[in-house]
């Protein structure tokens, strides 16, 4: 399904990118900077960014940071690092995360395709991936956020325990991608086709919600999601 947007008129756009560039919880690289080089923060995210060890969990295609800035709330003991390449977007989490003094939640704005040349090697924990478009199109298969490719990126930057987390609306993307699961022997831990009719999931499942999830539940849309370890 298509996502529903939020416009933000040109005026506000820019001035959120300038409150981004004055954010110490964002950092917003050049493409050549990640591509022509070793990035400077692959390997070093924890020491150099959230100055501490504690373990990484990454938030792709954030949108508003809605998962990055609740879960870090709830888990002071993980870094959360919201990715999504609209600055503007992203800008309400950091601004909550800056105002309410919450260190291990931060934001950088870059190409969910790079992610494997941002960071390192079992440097990433967890992934999370919230309400991405489906990309249902055949000619749009290279761009959806559970493709092969894409897979293969994230289990270069796993931990080899590494969980990845899917919610979505999208029933194609559910299914699509317990397909690939089942039929590449990844590690199916968990699937459920409508969290908010079981009372089994996890509480911060149904009380994290994004903007774009709020807008699904209003039209009564059910809400999936799979846990998943990767196996290659």
């Amino acid at each position: 399904m298509p996502k529903i947007k939020a416009k933000v008129g040109s005026k506000n756009k820019l001035k959120r990118f300038k409150e981004n560039e004055k954010f110490e919880n964002v950092i917003q690289p050049e493409r050549e900077e990640i591509i022509n080089k070793d990035y400077f923060l692959r390997g070093k995210w924890a020491s150099q960014f959230f100055k501490n060890k504690n373990p990484l969990i990454l938030e792709l295609g954030c949108g508003k940071g809605e998962y990055t800035v609740e879960l870090a709330k709830r888990h002071p003991e993980f870094n959360f690092l919201g990715i999504d390449i609209k600055g503007a977007r992203f800008w309400r989490g950091a601004k909550t995360a800056t105002e309410e003094n919450i260190p291990n939640a931060k934001f950088l704005r870059a190409q969910i395709e790079l992610v494997d040349l941002l960071f390192a090697p079992d440097e990433v924990s967890e992934i999370w991936i919230t309400f991405p478009d489906p990309q249902i199109k055949f000619q749009r298969t290279k761009h959806r956020m559970t493709n092969p490719e894409f897979l293969k990126k994230y289990h270069r930057i796993l931990k080899p325990d590494g969980i990845i987390h899917l919610k979505t609306d999208s029933e194609f993307m559910h299914g699509y991608t317990l397909g690939l699961i089942q039929g590449s022997n990844h590690e199916l831990l968990y699937a459920h086709h409508d969290i908010y009719n079981n009372n089994e999931i996890a509480s911060e499942l149904v009380e994290i919600q994004t903007f774009y999830e709020k807008q699904y539940l209003e039209k009564n849309k059910a809400i999936t999601y799979t846990k998943f370890r990767l196996n290659f």
